[in-house]
C-alpha cells in the first residue's frame, strides 16, 4: 500500500538502525525521502537504495544536526529544490551508555546538542518553512521509554524526556497546520543494545508481555502511520512501542 505516495519526507539519523528502517518504509510506501546523517560513509551505502526504488527518489545529505548553521543551510537548499515537503522524522540521536558520574561537561554537551538541539533546530526550521508556505505536514519525534521510565544513562534519559516535551509544545505551536507526535520504543534490536547493562536488558525482558523482539521495522511501521493521512486526528500524542513492558 502506498500510504505516503506523492509525499516528501525528511529523516534524520537515516544511515543506520531505526533511521534506515524508517527510510526504507517511507520509500516502500511511495514517498520521496530526504535522508540526513553525519556519517557520510554510511550515507553513501544508504544511497544505493535508490536502485531498489526507481520510482521513489532518495536524496542524501550529510548534516550535523547539532550545528544550527549546518541545519539552516540544509533547509535553504531543500526549500529551493522541493516545492512541497510533507513530513519530518527527528530520529538522530546518540547513546553513550555512561553512568552520570562518568560524564564530563563536554560529553554532556555532545549528547544534549545532538539529541535535544538537533530535534529542536529541525522542528523550528521545518515549521517555519511549512507555515510560511501555508502547507500542512507532520513531525514524528523518536523519543524512548528511557524518557518515561528513566535510564541507566541519566543524560540520555533526560534528553529523551525533553523530546516528549518538545513534541507536545510543537503540537500546540504548529496547530492546525502541522501534526506533531512522538514514538517511544523500548528495547529495539540495534547496535545500541551493546551499550546497555545486561541486568537492565533482563529487567526489561522480564516485563515484556509479548515474545517478539522489537525490530527497527516495527518502529518504522508506526512512524509511517503517523506520517500518513490515516493519522490525521493525532497530534501531541506519545506512542509506546515496548511489547507491553510499561503500560500507562
Amino acid at each position: 500500500m502506498n500510504e505516503l505516495a506523492n509525499k516528501t519526507m525528511i529523516v534524520t539519523g537515516a544511515a543506520g538502525g531505526i533511521g534506515e528502517a524508517i527510510t526504507i518504509k517511507c520509500l516502500e510506501q511511495g514517498a520521496t525521502v530526504i535522508a540526513c546523517d553525519l556519517n557520510n560513509k554510511q550515507l553513501k551505502k544508504l544511497e544505493k537504495l535508490k536502485y531498489r526504488f526507481y520510482d521513489n527518489p532518495l536524496f542524501v545529505f550529510p548534516v550535523d544536526v547539532s550545528d544550527h548553521k549546518d541545519v539552516k543551510q540544509f533547509f535553504s537548499i531543500i526549500s529551493m529544490k522541493f516545492s512541497k515537503i510533507d513530513g519530518l522524522v527527528n530520529n538522530a540521536g546518540i547513546y553513550l551508555g555512561r553512568d552520570l558520574l562518568d560524564y564530563t561537561p563536554e560529553l554532556m554537551d555532545k549528547v544534549i546538542n545532538v539529541n535535544i538541539k538537533g530535534s529542536t533546530y529541525f522542528s523550528q526550521l521545518f515549521g517555519e518553512l511549512l507555515l510560511h508556505r501555508k502547507d500542512k505536514g507532520s513531525i514524528v519525534n523518536i523519543s524512548s521509554v528511557s524518557g518515561q521510565e528513566g535510564s541507566t544513562d541519566a543524560v540520555y534519559g533526560l534528553t529523551k524526556a525533553a523530546i516528549i516535551g518538545l513534541t507536545k509544545s510543537c503540537a500546540l505551536n504548529f496547530s492546525p497546520n502541522i501534526r506533531v507526535n512522538a514514538v517511544t520504543p523500548g528495547l529495539v534490536e540495534t547496535n545500541m543494545l551493546e551499550d546497555i547493562p545486561e541486568w537492565r536488558i533482563n529487567e526489561y525482558r522480564e516485563k515484556e508481555l509479548l515474545n517478539e523482539r522489537l525490530q527497527p521495522e516495527d518502529v518504522a511501521n508506526t512512524v509511517a502511520f503517523l506520517l500518513s493521512d490515516a493519522a490525521r486526528n493525532f497530534t501531541g500524542s506519545v506512542f509506546d512501542i515496548n511489547n507491553g513492558c510499561y503500560m500507562r
